[in-house]
């Protein structure tokens, strides 16, 4: 018979048939790492948390890195991302606790109580003696450090100003309030493991005079629209679907799930955790340098401005996410994400299903990480935000960008040794 694991966890829930021989228990409580990421989780989605200029995703790394570092310097076999010193008797369990507990206090200090309550159970669990006061110093030593690390990587600039310039396929503004874009300062940012934000900066958009610009223009207009009649209602509730909540979050979840399903020990979730926000941080840094330096228009200010094929009234099914379409965000992230898990597990294949409390009655099915990646990307088209060759850009990005993270850091080490990571340890401090 099938077992079912099923969790709610703040913008979706997740319903996952455990594949092949792994098992999970139901009587215990899951191991640290997987408690402080959806400790993580509650945090970001609790407003005002997280600075509106900041990504969630530099958070996301920064957190992971920590409980990575902490859990590998005990255990061994993986190279460290900064690397601190350990004795092999410390509690990689309660080194774990402490790099979360201490990189969440600094990151977001206003959020101390939720954060020391859980590190108060997370102590209950552990127990006490030598080892975990030994862990908890490695902990808070591996937080510190890439705290430390992260210090002046651009993420706290005051966003430039974004000014719109004239002509065909240049970014506006987007109804419905015309606001401002978003992030213009995350091209500045330093990544966790690329060499730049441009490493893999894509090809640019096709002219809007080209016969690929077209064929992508009437695709969206025609399926995007609000009152679409060519959508159908499976294409709406893909559309409706994958908008709902914060796509990195959700992918957040399918990892976790993914770990529990695979049966990870601790070792092994720090490590694919630590892997897979890098990737998503790295991803993000390098998606909105593609989309600063082509600021490509919207499908609505697109159609809207076209003048034989186009509409003035034409809405598209969500409200226009305030930055410009090429390369697509959520085609960028799920492919990354998708990758690196892929990367990790040594398999594609995988079944689960997703649910949103928010949209009750969709339910979405897959059978391996890269389909559900084909859909979030195909979801931004049914929606009205993207055209298909922003979404395919986003997929070859997030390929490139999984595919190096996964190559570059946090490999084995021959013996359980210690080695340096490909990626310069001086880029990743910023000296």
């Amino acid at each position: 018979m099938t077992k079912i694991l099923t969790v709610a966890l703040l913008c979706a829930s997740l319903s996952l048939p455990i594949a092949g021989n792994a098992h999970a228990s139901s009587s215990s409580p899951p191991d640290q790492v997987i408690q402080w990421n959806r400790t993580l989780l509650q945090i970001l989605q609790t407003p005002g948390a997280q600075p509106a200029t900041v990504h969630p995703t530099r958070s996301m790394a920064i957190v992971h890195l920590a409980i990575y570092d902490a859990v590998n310097a005990i255990v061994g076999g993986h190279a460290p991302y900064l690397g601190v010193h350990a004795p092999r008797s410390a509690s990689p369990d309660a080194a774990a606790a402490a790099a979360a507990h201490t990189a969440l206090l600094l990151l977001f200090p206003n959020q101390q109580s939720v954060i020391d309550a859980q590190f108060r159970d997370s102590l209950s669990q552990v127990g006490t003696g030598a080892a975990v006061r030994q862990g908890i110093r490695v902990g808070n030593t591996a937080a510190f450090a890439i705290l430390a690390a992260r210090t002046d990587d651009g993420s706290d600039t005051t966003p430039p100003a974004f000014v719109p310039e004239s002509g065909p396929g240049e970014y506006q503004l987007t109804p419905p309030n015309f606001q401002p874009p978003v992030f213009t300062n995350w091209p500045d940012v330093r990544p966790f493991a690329l060499e730049s934000a441009s490493q893999f900066r894509p090809a640019p958009p096709p002219e809007v005079t080209s016969a690929r610009y077209t064929t992508d223009f009437d695709e969206v207009k025609s399926l995007g629209q609000d009152s679409s009649t060519t959508r159908s209602t499976d294409e709406t509730d893909i559309g409706r679907f994958w908008g709902a909540a914060p796509v990195q979050n959700v992918w957040n979840q399918v990892a976790q799930m993914a770990g529990l399903s695979f049966d990870n020990s601790l070792e092994q979730n720090a490590r694919m955790f630590a892997l897979l926000e890098t990737s998503l941080a790295d991803g993000v840094i390098a998606f909105y340098d593609a989309k600063y330096t082509y600021h490509r228009w919207r499908p609505v200010t697109a159609v809207r401005a076209a003048d034989t094929a186009g509409d003035p009234n034409w809405t598209p099914l969500a409200t226009t996410a305030l930055d410009p379409s090429y390369v697509g965000a959520h085609a960028e992230i799920s492919q990354s994400a998708a990758t690196t898990l892929r990367d990790f597990f040594g398999t594609d294949r995988l079944d689960f299903s997703l649910t949103n409390p928010n949209l009750p009655g969709i339910v979405r099915s897959f059978q391996s990480f890269s389909q559900a990646a084909d859909e979030a990307a195909a979801s931004r088209i049914f929606a009205g935000q993207h055209f298909r060759y922003d979404e395919d850009a986003g997929q070859a990005l997030g390929d490139q960008v999984g595919d190096f993270v996964f190559d570059h850091i946090l490999g084995p080490t021959p013996h359980g040794a210690s080695r340096v990571s490909r990626v310069d340890t001086a880029h990743r401090s910023g000296e």
